[in-house]
């Protein structure tokens, strides 16, 4: 397979006059981006970096991480993207575990990366205005050498991800440039994208999600619309003005567009091919997506930065809460939770621990410096996932939450996803999220936070449950109503937060 760096080449080649990466002020076609591109290889190369070293950067979605991103593809560099709000400490770690070399940050990341011992040895590289005794960015795409050749190989790597850690350190996930690629040909594949498509790149270059958005479109010749920070004000503005066709978000981006006054139906008419990721979509956020986009399918993609695709529905939401069938590259099973064992199949709706075949051409071959990760996660060529789920009787496969999500309540085990999907479609609840919190009688007690649009309380609820046949041990034994949802930076709900109380009461 092609690496990386030569499918940027031909991409160039095929299109040169497409705009390839835009912001809300600012287009750039291939061939000027090619230019750039280029350049910051033969920058990148004059400050002693060589092929295989590996680089850390801190950035936001903008047209110069997107540019970093490809001249480490072309000149066979490893990029290491962290989260820019990413604390010294964490800085420290990822730099000794990632033995990298170099580090590449800007104005928001700068107090963290000043106090990080071990940055001060690193090849440092600041986009922005000058700082004295930094290499600027800038500096480098002036001074740079154009003519660069991909130096890559496709076993190379490409970059490695960091988990965000939630249950101890971060993991680094290598991911090769054969992965990468193969994971975005599916990805263009899975949601039936066509040559020229737009996406808006708001969903950060150090996930998974976002990284896939960004070769996807290089590899159709399409246009990346980069948004550095999630505004869903602004993201209607750029999706009407660029006139995106595509959205790959988290389910929590698609509530906070439809939510913001500012939408309406025409300002997001040419957005027809919705995907999401991250976390299911419950079924009312579903029935929302679809009346205010009116989108030609809604994709709903299952899998993790280890191996990118698990399953995939195209049409998500003709059957909510199915994660589909398993993607193009992949063979997924469910095996009895806690046996880990991979020949302890499952029926029909019963519900176990998902796990994956390790063969697929989009997977990781295991986590870095962390043989211990490795053992438990992966075994006889399976990843086990950390998921729990289930397949229906169509041999559609159903989430139902994470191992350590499970609510067990008086010997009872529940799903929270289960009671989140029922409770969202109450027209008076905006988000919902279901924890289970310590009881002395019960173990555990099923909670449910909730965001509510309109006057609402408890008792209320308790009547909708009942009336919606919930049997009487999974329905909440309270209801706490919370200003906001805690998430991560990608929107992901920290179900930890709710258990350690920190959210603040309505």
């Amino acid at each position: 397979m092609l690496d990386l760096g030569t499918s940027f080449f031909t991409s160039i080649e095929k299109s040169p006059k497409t705009i390839a990466i835009a912001e809300i002020d600012n287009e750039i076609n291939y061939e000027e981006w090619f230019k750039e591109v280029d350049k910051l290889c033969g920058g990148l190369k004059s400050v002693g970096l060589t092929s295989k070293d590996r680089v850390i950067t801190l950035l936001q979605n903008n047209i110069e991480a997107a540019t970093i991103h490809w001249a480490c593809q072309i000149t066979g560099l490893t990029i290491v993207p962290l989260n820019w709000r990413m604390k010294s400490q964490e800085i420290d770690f990822c730099i000794l575990d990632s033995d990298a070399k170099c580090i590449i940050y800007q104005e928001e990341s700068h107090i963290a990366v000043k106090s990080s011992v071990t940055s001060q040895n690193l090849i440092k590289i600041f986009v922005g205005k000058q700082k004295k005794d930094k290499i600027n960015f800038n500096d480098l795409l002036k001074s740079g050498n154009p003519g660069n050749s991909p130096e890559a190989k496709s076993d190379f790597l490409s970059l490695i991800l960091y988990t965000s850690g939630t249950t101890g350190k971060p993991k680094g996930v290598p991911r090769t440039h054969f992965a990468e690629r193969s994971s975005a040909i599916a990805h263009i594949a899975q949601n039936m994208y066509k040559k020229n498509e737009s996406t808006l790149g708001v969903m950060p270059l150090y996930h998974t999600m976002g990284v896939r958005s960004l070769i996807s479109m290089v590899l159709l010749n399409g246009t990346f619309i980069a948004q550095p920070k999630f505004s869903s004000k602004q993201a209607i503005e750029l999706i009407e003005y660029f006139k995106i066709t595509s959205l790959y978000l988290v389910p929590t981006l698609y509530y906070d567009l439809l939510e913001n006054q500012y939408f309406s139906k025409e300002k997001v008419r040419t957005c027809k091919k919705l995907g999401f990721a991250g976390s299911p979509m419950n079924d009312g956020l579903i029935k929302k997506v679809m009346e205010g986009f009116e989108p030609k399918n809604l994709v709903n993609h299952y899998g993790s930065s280890e191996i990118y695709t698990f399953t995939v529905d195209q049409n998500a939401n003709l059957k909510p809460g199915s994660a589909g069938k398993a993607g193009i590259n992949q063979q997924i099973r469910v095996v009895e939770m806690g046996a880990y064992n991979t020949k302890k199949l499952l029926g029909k709706k019963v519900e176990g621990e998902i796990i994956a075949n390790l063969n697929s051409d989009e997977a990781f071959s295991g986590y870095l410096k962390r043989p211990d990760a490795n053992k438990k996660s992966i075994i006889d060529g399976w990843y086990f996932t950390g998921d729990l789920g289930y397949f229906d009787e169509d041999g559609d496969l159903f989430v139902t939450g994470r191992v350590d999500d499970m609510i067990i309540t008086g010997g009872e085990n529940v799903s929270p996803i289960e009671i989140e999907n029922i409770l969202s479609l109450n027209e008076n609840i905006s988000e919902v999220t279901v924890v289970g919190l310590p009881d002395p009688k019960w173990g555990q007690k099923v909670c449910a936070f909730v965001v509510r649009n309109k006057n609402l309380n408890g008792q209320l609820l308790d009547e909708y449950c009942i009336k919606s046949n919930m049997l009487n041990f999974k329905r909440p034994k309270e209801y706490i109503f919370v200003k906001e949802i805690p998430k991560s930076p990608t929107g992901k709900i920290l179900r930890r937060k709710l258990v350690a109380g920190e959210y603040e009461l309505d």
